[in-house]
């Protein structure tokens, strides 16, 4: 049974980043469907996996993530607009019986992401 899982990591303040708004959708075609709201918890992660077993589906899917409010909440001074404002990952799903992590590490400045385990 795989499963789709994140987490958020803060490299400016070296800590895991709390309280980030991720969104969740599915890419069919030209739509885009809004599976799931959430934010990230104290230790960066999602409480529970975004989306498991059945619910888990071959395909495109988007993760978006809200950093440009999180600096802000924790008082960064950024120009405006932000450089750095709302992260759209678009990645596939191939196999949907393995686990796709899918990590942000993120500063107001730069972003980085890869396929965990």
């Amino acid at each position: 049974m795989g499963k789709l899982t994140t987490h958020v990591l803060d490299t400016m303040n070296g800590v895991p980043a709390q309280g980030v708004r991720i969104e969740l959708h599915r890419i069919n075609n030209a739509s885009r469907l809004l599976l799931r709201k959430t934010h990230s918890n104290s230790d960066g992660r999602c409480d529970e996996p975004l989306l498991q077993g059945p619910d888990l589906e071959q395909g495109i899917y988007e993760l978006v993530f809200h950093a440009g409010d999180y600096f802000a909440a924790r008082g960064v001074r950024v120009p405006e607009p932000r450089f750095v404002d709302q992260i759209t990952l678009r990645f596939g799903v191939a196999h949907p019986s393995e686990n796709y992590h899918v990590p942000l590490v993120v500063t107001p400045w730069t972003w980085s992401t890869y396929r965990g385990s």
